[in-house]
């Protein structure tokens, strides 16, 4: 399984991608954690050694010599839509989800710093004092000069999902793949873990992704990268080592094209 080259994106295009070190498939990466991913199974929160395992992980891929961007999620703190679903207003409840996502980039923020690796939090929602305000050509810049880049606060808006937030900041900042870590092994035709016979696809295009309405992510993330002919690879989080596996372009996973 080999995802296309990011070469064949639309012309006119923003994605002018690093090119990719000769140990890695790709050279600029967007990668999307959920929010639980920062938690232990069943907790609430952030779990400190699970965060130093996910920094870890992530500081071997950077010595590679890739460019790596983070969008994360806040789920693991307050989801918008259950909010909103008890009867919160939803745009408050939105925003609120979009500030547990700044926890828990300062949170990976400060997991990476601790191990080595020169980070910068950009927020889509001012808060000078403890992150930069998201701007397209700091955030490349500061992919040049060897920084992991962690976008927060979503796209700064509410109804909008962190997935259509990865794909569009994956789109801005010119990365060759969208990596998108899940709690399963790639895309099934049904949730494995309620149904034993559900099938796995190795790769599928966006339209197939769109007509069987799969539920990894939103149809607005999808759309957004099919426009812009932007490779999405889902993959299991929780092995050891795919994350990496991920960005050498092995096969794992699910490839959406």
């Amino acid at each position: 399984m080999t995802p296309p080259s990011s070469s064949n994106a639309p012309a006119g295009g923003a994605r002018t991608a690093a090119v990719a070190p000769a140990n890695l498939r790709y050279g600029r990466v967007l990668l999307k954690l959920s929010g639980e991913s920062l938690m232990t199974t069943g907790g609430y929160g952030i779990d400190p050694e699970v965060l130093l395992c996910i920094a870890g992980e992530l500081k071997e891929i950077h010595a590679l010599g890739g460019e790596l961007a983070i969008v994360i999620g806040g789920g693991n703190i307050f989801r918008g839509v259950p909010g909103s679903a008890r009867g919160m207003d939803r745009v408050t409840a939105d925003y609120m989800g979009m500030l547990a996502t700044i926890i828990n980039a300062l949170a990976l923020q400060d997991a990476l710093e601790r191990v080595g690796v020169m980070t910068r939090v950009l927020s889509a929602i001012s808060m000078q004092q403890i992150a930069e305000p998201y701007i397209r050509r700091r955030a490349r810049r500061h992919l040049e000069k060897g920084r992991v880049v962690i976008f927060a606060a979503g796209t700064g808006n509410p109804f909008f999902t962190t997935d259509t937030a990865a794909s569009l900041r994956a789109v801005e900042i010119g990365a060759e793949v969208l990596l998108k870590a899940s709690t399963v092994d790639g895309v099934y035709d049904a949730d494995p873990k309620t149904h034993r016979d559900a099938k796995k696809f190795t790769e599928l295009s966006y339209i197939e992704f769109l007509n069987r309405h799969l539920k990894v992510m939103d149809a607005t993330a999808i759309t957004l990268c099919m426009d812009n002919g932007l490779p999405i690879l889902v993959f299991d989080q929780s092995t050891p080592g795919n994350i990496g596996r991920a960005v050498r372009g092995e096969s794992i996973g699910t490839i959406v094209h």
